[in-house]
This record gives C-alpha cells, structure tokens and sequence, in this order.
C-alpha cells in the first residue's frame, strides 16, 4: 500500500472516530504530497521523496516544539507533540542506538576517515543509508564523538 493510500485510508478513519487532530496532520502531509507533486512536474512521487517530505514535516515540528517549551507555550506545545506523534506513525521504524552506531562506525572504515576534517565524507557516506530511520543531529553527535 504506498503512502498516499494508507493517508487515504486514515483520513476515512479519522472522519469516522471524529479525531479532528489526526484528520488536520493527515490533510496537511497529503497537501505536502500535493506541493511536491506539482513543484517537480509528476504524477506519482517515489516512496524515497515521500520519505523525504516526512521527514521535512517531522524536523519542521520538532524544532517548533523546542521553540515553544523555550517560549513556555504548553498550549502549544500539546498540540505539536501530539501532532509529532501522528507523523512518526508513518515513518520507517527508527534505527536503535547500537545500530546506529553500527552504521556510523561502518561508515567510517568505508570511506577511511581519521579526523574530524573527513566528517563531510563520513555523513555523506551515512545519511542515503539511515535515511527516515535516524535524525541527522544525533547523528552528526554520533560521528564527531568517534572521529575526536
């Protein structure tokens, strides 16, 4: 089932159960997925730029999450985690720490890195692999605290 049929599928749901919270996250990637359609000139987008357009609504949220605890604004803050929340069910399963710490550690014996000047290669070699599974910050804390 691709993405924009399981959404399809949620957003019926939604309208059954009543669940105005779920149905205004399910709208908002669908007209992400629409945007994106229309910005490259396709018809249908590949699962690896659906991920990506998750992944772009997720990392817009989180850092609005931060904002707002930093602002001390609960009202909104309630209202975005739970809307992070409904993201994250329909992206890939998240890498563990050990595995992710695998991959880093893999990445780093394919491209030879010895210092911190290579962490440009040693993300580049990582990010296409982890892509959706990881966030890119704890990442990059990963690789700097193997290359130091």
């Amino acid at each position: 089932m691709t993405l924009l049929e399981q959404l399809n599928q949620d957003m019926k749901q939604a309208m059954k159960e009543k669940d105005k919270e779920k149905l205004s996250v399910i709208r908002m990637i669908k007209a992400s997925l629409q945007n994106e359609l229309i910005n490259l000139g396709k018809d249908n987008l590949s699962e690896d730029e659906e991920l990506t357009i998750l992944s772009r609504e997720l990392k817009q949220r989180k850092d609005s999450l931060q904002e707002f605890k930093t602002a001390g604004r609960d009202d909104l803050v309630e209202k975005l985690d739970t809307e992070v929340n409904i993201l994250q069910e329909y992206m890939p399963k998240q890498l563990t720490d050990e595995e992710l710490e695998a991959v880093v550690q893999q990445a780093i014996q394919e491209v030879n890195a010895t210092s911190k000047k290579d962490m440009g290669k040693v993300m580049s070699a990582i990010m296409p692999k982890v892509k959706g599974k990881a966030d890119g910050t704890q990442i990059n804390k990963l690789v700097q605290k193997q290359l130091s």
